[in-house]
């Protein structure tokens, strides 16, 4: 049996971030790796917007996320210290829906890890949100992970 793993998808979002955070703490624990995975939509739908030579190509796209995506890893090891500075992780942008690239990449996960909302807002309460199909279709353990709640205002002077 190999080293446990952990796919975790990050979309930019609080909740995404969040989620990452809590994979990384989850793998140092207990000694799995981590699959940072974002989804995009293939440019061969998108219209020109004014760019030379067309709109990104799928390759330019996937550096352009990956090195975001190991930016955001940087920032939560850094948040996290040392409990996750041995975590290995690899990073994945992958053209596709999101929750069907993370349903494939859980494929042969242990644990996926999805944030509770990511951009997607209203549109994902009415259409049915990536983390629910994650919960529904995946062939591992989910974990979905809700951003830490907001301090409440302080009382004020008002009567």
């Amino acid at each position: 049996m190999g080293t446990p793993t952990i796919v975790v998808g990050v979309d930019g979002s609080a909740g995404s971030r969040t989620a990452l955070g809590h994979a990384l703490r989850d793998a140092a624990r207990r000694r799995a790796r981590v699959r940072v995975v974002m989804a995009f939509e293939a440019p061969d739908f998108w219209p020109e917007f004014g760019r030379t030579g067309g709109p990104p190509t799928a390759a330019e796209i996937t550096r352009t996320l990956e090195s975001s995506l190991r930016e955001a890893v940087a920032e939560a090891r850094a948040d996290l210290g040392d409990e996750v500075a041995d975590v290995p992780v690899d990073v994945l942008a992958l053209p596709g829906s999101p929750a069907a690239v993370l349903l494939a990449q859980a494929g042969e996960a242990d644990d996926l890890v999805v944030g509770h909302r990511g951009r997607g807002g209203l549109a994902s309460t009415v259409l049915g949100s990536v983390g629910l199909q994650c919960v529904l279709h995946a062939p591992c353990r989910v974990t979905v992970v809700r951003p830490p709640r907001a301090a409440p205002a302080p009382a004020g002077d008002t009567p």
